[in-house]
């Protein structure tokens, strides 16, 4: 019986950054709506889309010891170890073809951002921060019928706590290096997809 980090090390010798991918970190808080803008800026862009969150979920659900300590973290608003998730991210982008990734909600702190650029030798494009107040984002959660079960309003809470003082380093990081991108999640998807075009498209005229 093999650890999470052991199976995805299987296949993920050696360093991603022969593959030289352009990667882009996706972050927000719980609700933000960062799941939506990502799914249209892979539409639009031809990016493809790793949710650190997805990964972790197929691990659970494939039912393993390791996808019960997630499970059990998760629903205790802890971070998951960056090992178990950079191994899985990194098993992910050398299996696929395209050379360019959205790496959605990771890192989450400041742990994960320097063991992600030790491990794999990557450093981002820039990150995508998808700023949204807590009153927004928490009704957004409660409102959305995805059968998650780690959208209950203490759970939430616990999810924002985390949110605001591991990940907010990170953005910090980034943006005294020049490389955070804000956009503000408030709006309608429509209005925050608009903003995010003018990012990824910055050279194409806009169309009258």
């Amino acid at each position: 019986m093999g650890t999470v980090v052991e199976g995805a090390n299987k296949g993920a010798n050696g360093s991603i950054s022969e593959k030289n991918p352009t990667v882009v970190f996706v972050l927000g808080g719980p609700g933000s709506g960062k799941g939506t803008q990502c799914a249209n800026i892979v539409q639009h862009f031809g990016y493809t889309h790793l949710s650190a969150g997805d990964l972790l979920r197929a691990e659970i659900k494939s039912g393993s010891e390791n996808g019960t300590m997630i499970q059990t973290m998760i629903k205790e608003g802890k971070i998951v170890p960056s090992e178990v998730t950079i191994k899985l991210l990194q098993r992910a982008i050398q299996e696929d073809g395209n050379d360019k990734f959205l790496i959605d909600g990771f890192p989450r702190n400041e742990e994960n951002r320097a063991a992600f650029e030790s491990v794999t030798g990557i450093e981002p494009a820039f990150v995508l921060f998808f700023d949204c107040p807590e009153e927004e984002m928490e009704m957004r959660l409660l409102g959305r019928n995805q059968g998650r079960e780690d959208d209950n309003i203490e759970t939430i809470r616990k999810r924002f706590k985390v949110f605001l003082d591991s990940s907010l380093p990170v953005i910090n990081y980034y943006d005294a290096k020049g490389k955070v991108r804000k956009i503000d999640a408030a709006r309608p998807v429509e209005e925050v997809f608009e903003s995010v075009k003018a990012i990824f498209a910055p050279k194409i005229e806009k169309a009258d």
